[in-house]
């Protein structure tokens, strides 16, 4: 049995929502605005992170992650 909870929100805040969300169902619909926020975080921070780093910086990270996964093991 699925479990409820109410969230209160300003009633111009739900209206708009109202109007994106179309016929999906609350949870869906919630649910994917927050993995699409997500998403968009994680390109943004990507896209930063191409914009700062050389190549020579990016070379030497692969280069320090392959060495470490060489030497890293459980004993």
């Amino acid at each position: 049995m699925v479990k409820y909870a109410t969230i209160s929100v300003p009633v111009e805040v739900k209206e708009v929502l109202e109007k994106v969300k179309g016929d999906a169902e609350w949870g869906e619909f919630l649910l994917n605005l927050y993995y699409e926020a997500k998403r968009l975080r994680s390109e943004v921070a990507f896209k930063k992170l191409t914009e700062i780093l050389k190549d020579k910086d990016i070379e030497s990270i692969v280069e320090s992650s392959r060495e470490f996964r060489e030497r890293f093991s459980f004993r």
